[in-house]
């Protein structure tokens, strides 16, 4: 056991987990498309507005994953993830380590106590994982159109499921990551 964890009491886990979110809805994610030499490619695309943002934690030792969707991104919406994320958690302590969003800094946010707030430099997405898992959810999702916003949850919904903690861990496990843990001992 480390130092860290004796911290914190018996039969409590410390975990690191990666949190962001993402804008999802019925416009149209692009993407590459094979087409002969000096075709211009053309994907069926739509304009529609409508759209939800998913937060997401992501764990790279392990794979464990935790989303849920909400109408906009607030603090409003951040606070009620972190206890829903809390929750899901149970008696483990978590290092999150966050973006500089302002939803993320708000002086109203009350943190559970089992989480631990571990802001990332600014304008740095590339130093957090679970922005790979985004790119890997978005390139599932490319040009793929919808009639509705529900019928893209479930499309959305079933892109996630296909996401298994293996891939997850292929995804987020990067080497800086896996050595301050070990390190670290966690």
């Amino acid at each position: 056991m480390t130092a860290l964890q004796g911290l914190f009491g018996q039969g409590k886990r410390l975990r690191y987990l990666c949190q962001d979110e993402t804008r999802l809805g019925l416009k149209t994610i692009a993407g590459r498309l094979l087409t002969a030499c000096g075709v211009k490619p053309c994907g069926p695309s739509q304009w529609q507005r409508e759209a939800f943002y998913l937060y997401g934690v992501v764990e790279p030792l392990s794979g464990f994953s935790f989303y849920y969707e909400f109408s906009h991104l607030d603090s409003l919406c951040f606070q009620h993830f972190l206890d829903l994320l809390s929750t899901e958690l149970n008696d483990d302590i978590v290092l999150l380590q966050l973006d500089r969003c302002a939803a993320h800094r708000a002086g109203t946010l009350q943190w559970p106590e089992n989480i631990i707030p571990v802001f990332q430099p600014a304008h740095s997405p590339e130093l957090n994982p679970i922005e790979r898992v985004w790119q890997a959810l978005k390139r599932q999702l490319r040009w793929q159109n919808c009639q509705s916003l529900d019928e893209w949850r479930e499309r959305v919904a079933a892109a996630l499921d296909a996401l298994t903690p293996e891939h997850i861990i292929s995804l987020t496990s990067f080497d800086f990551i896996l050595e301050a843990l070990f390190s670290a001992a966690l």
